[in-house]
């Protein structure tokens, strides 16, 4: 088990480790909470919570609860997942993975229809439009919990929103060009 342990945590068993500092939680319920805290900045999905359940508590890093209805299995953060959380947290950050779908896309402009690539830009400006205004409505109820660092986080996130808009002003073989 010291063997296991020695191997760090990658970044998706790092962010349930770190929401299971709120209290135990099922599968669905660390989903829910990942999409809500961490949802602006870093994605989680369904598949990589339930594969990195198992593993943590293979570990050590997490104990299973007793099962809830329709067989809900809660997870609670042991101490030697806290310990390796503490250890990750004091990690290098490693390098920013940046995946944008939208960028993907704008980095073969050249191989769009001009129409296509137009029509994209738009529905990728009301999505961002929507997902700027949803993000300051988050900000104003985080503010009020007084919660600075979800705080922060939001305010990156809508910096983010910001910027995606502000190149769809000026990206290439859109309207605005």
């Amino acid at each position: 088990m010291a063997n296991m342990a020695e191997k760090g945590l990658n970044a998706t068993a790092a962010a349930l480790l770190g929401l299971l500092h709120e209290g135990p939680m099922t599968g669905g319920q660390l989903m829910a909470t990942a999409e809500n805290r961490l949802g602006p900045f870093w994605t989680t999905t369904r598949s990589q919570v339930y594969r990195e359940l198992p593993v943590l508590a293979e570990r050590g890093f997490v104990r299973l609860g007793r099962p809830g209805p329709r067989s809900s299995q809660p997870y609670a953060i042991t101490a030697s997942g806290k310990r390796v959380f503490a250890k990750w947290l004091s990690e290098d950050a490693g390098r920013d993975q940046l995946r944008n779908p939208l960028m993907l896309r704008a980095a073969f402009g050249s191989l769009h229809k001009p129409q296509q690539l137009q029509e994209l830009y738009a529905e990728r400006r009301e999505e961002h439009t929507a997902r700027l205004a949803e993000l300051r409505e988050e900000l104003k109820e985080v503010k009020k919990r007084d919660d600075a660092f979800q705080a922060a986080t939001l305010e990156f996130a809508i910096q983010y929103q910001r910027s995606i808009l502000k190149w769809l002003d000026t990206a290439p073989g859109g309207s605005g060009s």
